[in-house]
């Protein structure tokens, strides 16, 4: 059996990973920023520190694996993390995995990214995948749109807000597209491309697109909630959302993921490479979906406390 090594294997894709991953009888090594946090592998995982300002120690980390599942990333920039951080960090973490002898990596990438894309995040992606494919290590990019499911925050928190605000606002026409797709299947499909030999690219969607209004209205549908859902300019939208984050102790939406959004980046024309259906799996769900918040700072601050209570 291989050693893998999984980035975050105590946050949400990656413990689905490396769930996975043991299940086939694998090794498992995760490097994270939260050796502390509260986990169910009852200390069947190797644990080390990201380190990536002590290059000799990270390479050590990476002795042995056959293939490292790469979670690791930023959603947006912060006074205490950015994206250009996020960027030369991974970079060092290609450059370790290739002088430890890494067999293949397995990368999360986002959907349409471009090196020259006016958005940081779609552009850090874009420069990462150019930086793996030149390593000559193997490599498997995988490019998710939306994850749900279990402690995703996209889905849950409009869930949150359609059950404890009167009206829910959508920046825009609301007809931009995303297609979604369960972490389970994302995490099947990952652990499938880090068996594979050749270098691959696979938009990670799933079977359902919707309009940003159409998933709105879906789930304001499964949830019974009834809420007027209305139109408003992006300004708007980004300021009540400002406002609210402030409110919550976190970082509702940004300008840039409310611009990205309606750039349409978020769909491919790709076949679906997930098999659950979003709008299945919430009414599967609807007693729990949205009623707790999922704050991004929350889980970044605070890194002895499970997922599932932050």
């Amino acid at each position: 059996m291989e050693i893998c090594a999984v980035t975050g294997a105590f946050g949400y894709s990656g413990r689905r990973i490396a769930e996975r991953l043991l299940a086939s009888g694998e090794t498992v090594r995760t490097l994270t920023q939260s050796p502390n946090r509260p986990n169910s592998f009852r200390n069947r995982i190797e644990i080390f520190p990201y380190n990536f300002d002590h290059y000799e120690e990270l390479v050590k980390s990476l002795r042995g694996v056959s293939v490292l599942y790469n979670t690791y990333w930023v959603r947006f920039n912060h006074r205490d993390f950015k994206h250009e951080t996020a960027v030369q960090n991974t970079l060092i973490l290609f450059r370790a995995a290739k002088e430890a002898g890494v067999r293949r990596v397995v990368h999360v990438s986002i959907t349409n990214p471009s090196e020259d894309s006016p958005f940081e995040y779609f552009r850090g992606k874009a420069q990462l995948e150019r930086a793996l494919r030149e390593s000559g290590l193997s490599c498997a990019i995988l490019r998710p749109a939306v994850l749900f499911g279990g402690e995703d925050i996209l889905i849950n928190n409009i869930a949150y807000l359609l059950r404890r605000l009167p009206l829910f606002a959508i920046p825009g026409s609301g007809a931009y597209r995303l297609q979604p797709i369960h972490v389970d299947d994302f995490a099947d499909l990952a652990v499938t491309q880090g068996h594979l030999q050749n270098n691959t690219v696979t938009n990670a969607i799933g079977p359902e697109t919707f309009t940003f209004r159409g998933l709105v209205d879906a789930l304001d549908g499964i949830l019974e909630t009834h809420r007027l859902v209305v139109n408003l300019t992006s300004p708007i939208v980004t300021w009540a959302g400002y406002f609210l984050g402030k409110v919550m102790g976190d970082v509702l939406i940004t300008p840039e993921e409310v611009r990205g959004l309606m750039a349409d980046l978020l769909f491919t024309g790709t076949p679906p490479t997930g098999t659950t259906a979003l709008t299945a799996w919430a009414r599967q769900n609807v007693s729990l979906l949205g009623h707790r918040y999922h704050s991004e700072l929350a889980r970044r601050r605070n890194r002895e406390a499970g997922y599932e209570k932050l």
